[in-house]
């Protein structure tokens, strides 16, 4: 019984063959975009350049369909967030600075350079009501989100003031700063409490119930402020000013959090969006933007720390907006041109698409036929379905495309496999069945193996790639091994003297190179030290 199972014949197992690729292969020069990267990057984008002069100023309406509103020289334009373009002109009698919609989108007010503050009927553009106290250009004016009646506004008097707006009079008069009042924003919480930023470099919090008319929390922010705003907790606010955007906490006395440095010049502006996922990590998440000076719009996640996405546009920029439907992203540069972006919604394309049918009336959808054994279509049903989230998917395994080289090596035919790729003009090839050689043990047999036009595309190929970083630590050894190996066949010919005569002008030009980099990191090392030391 025993002589019966020896005298059995074995089954053999033949191993799958998979194409050589490099182990040291070369990292893109581009990451690869991550998920809310892409997100951001989906927004279509659109100019809108036929306004005057810099755009200081844009503000979303609260309420749907969410129109936006752009400060631009003597004007105030209002614009669909559907197909951006201008809807109508409010004209002022000088420079427009700020703008605010009332919470429910009927009002607007619009500040000037002359210290009047306008407030506008949004439909038919009717000036109802003007505000005129401040002895200096107001900088900012902003509607209460809880509040219909009143109106906060600072200007280059240094004063901050409390509106009534029906009575078209002053309630507080808030003096504190000591420098221009660029900017404010209002507690999305509470609608008595706002916050200011002035050029003094401070940040005040203000509540109209006190009785001293005093800032009620002071923070400094260490540069000139050109932006303020309430994150949607209410509990926190991040200022702009010089190349920082910073995060402070004023349910903890104003400390402060965060310190974001990711811009070359002036931030001017930042606002907080959300992220309109419906599903994912990232899904219904707040994000800070913010533009500055250097033509970059940074979008910042405080709950990580971290920048998750960066665009670059080819002007200096001076204010951002954001729509509350999360479908619409406004960017105002200092030459007058709009850089607006906006997501196509799914349910966007389906209106279009019953728009088109609007004209001819009621359209009934046409009745398909049911399958039978008799049509083709039948013994192809459902083979364009999509699985579902608890299928079992079972992959058909895809045919393995070998080259040259690799059937070759496959039949052990090593010499030959690496002419074939050294005649191919595929680095990484190359480099790939080297190592494979390498790892068989049959690299300088093969080396040894080759005649003189052979080895002539041999040392061809280390003339021009052995000083390449990514692949010098192989192929300089291998340099080596054949000056050593075939010095004798390199001798007795020309041509391969010319090609020795190539790699060694290549090799004594990358060592100059090398004593450079040398000399130049001799003279950063100390002044990098000395930085390291402030």
């Amino acid at each position: 019984m025993a002589d019966l199972l020896v005298d059995q014949p074995q089954e053999i197992t033949i191993s799958k063959t998979f194409p050589t690729k490099p182990k040291l292969k070369a990292k893109p020069k581009t990451p690869s975009k991550t998920p809310e990267s892409k997100y951001w990057s989906s927004f279509k984008s659109h100019q809108i350049s036929n306004l005057i002069s810099s755009i200081p100023s844009i503000d979303f309406s609260p309420i749907s369909p969410h129109h936006f509103a752009a400060a631009n020289s003597a004007s105030l334009t209002l614009f669909s967030s559907h197909t951006l373009s201008p809807a109508s002109t409010i004209s002022s009698s000088d420079v427009v600075t700020s703008c605010s919609f009332r919470c429910d989108g009927s009002l607007i007010a619009a500040s000037d350079l002359s210290g009047l503050i306008r407030v506008f009927d949004v439909k038919t553009r009717t000036p109802l009501r003007r505000l005129r106290s401040h002895a200096r250009p107001v900088r900012f004016v902003k509607y209460p989100l809880l509040d219909k009646l009143h109106l906060v506004s600072g200007g280059d008097d240094s004063v901050v003031k409390y509106w009534d707006v029906a009575g078209q009079s002053v309630v507080l008069d808030l003096y504190g700063h000591r420098d221009y009042v660029r900017c404010g924003d209002c507690s999305p919480t509470d609608g008595e409490m706002f916050v200011t930023g002035s050029y003094d470099h401070t940040v005040k919090l203000w509540d109209v119930r006190v009785d001293n008319k005093e800032s009620v929390i002071e923070v400094n922010h260490g540069n000139p402020v050109e932006d303020v705003i309430f994150l949607p907790s209410g509990g926190m606010v991040a200022t702009a000013g010089g190349n920082s955007v910073k995060i402070w906490d004023l349910i903890g006395g104003g400390k402060m959090v965060y310190s974001m440095e990711s811009h070359n010049k002036t931030v001017t502006s930042i606002c907080v969006g959300k992220v309109g996922k419906e599903s994912g990590e990232e899904a219904l998440q707040y994000r800070i933007f913010s533009v500055a000076l250097d033509g970059y719009m940074k979008v910042f996640d405080y709950a990580k720390m971290k920048v998750t996405h960066s665009m670059r546009f080819p002007a200096p920029l001076m204010s951002i907006g954001f729509s509350p439907d999360c479908m619409t992203r406004v960017i105002g540069s200092s030459n007058g041109i709009i850089f607006a972006g906006r997501r196509k919604a799914k349910e966007d394309v389906g209106e279009s698409k019953v728009g088109n049918f609007w004209a001819l009336g009621s359209v009934e959808e046409p009745q398909r036929r049911a399958l039978r054994p008799t049509y083709f279509r039948y013994f192809h049903r459902s083979q364009g379905e999509k699985p579902n989230e608890g299928d079992h998917l079972i992959m058909r395994q895809k045919k393995v495309k070998l080259a040259e080289h690799d059937k070759l090596l496959k039949k052990f035919r090593h010499k030959e496999a690496l002419v074939s790729v050294l005649g191919g003009k595929n680095t990484e090839n190359v480099v790939a069945v080297m190592e494979e050689l390498v790892a068989r043990r049959k690299l300088l047999k093969c080396v040894v193996n080759l005649d003189d036009e052979e080895l002539g595309l041999l040392l061809g190929f280390l003339h021009k790639h052995s000083t390449m970083p990514r692949h010098s630590g192989l192929l300089t050894g291998l340099t080596r091994k054949v000056l050593e190996m075939r010095a004798e066949d390199i001798r007795a010919s020309d041509a391969l003297k010319s090609h020795i005569r190539n790699l060694k002008r290549s090799v004594e030009e990358e060592i100059r190179i090398q004593h450079s980099l040398q000399e130049i990191q001799g003279v950063i090392s100390p002044l990098l030290r000395i930085a390291g030391r402030r």
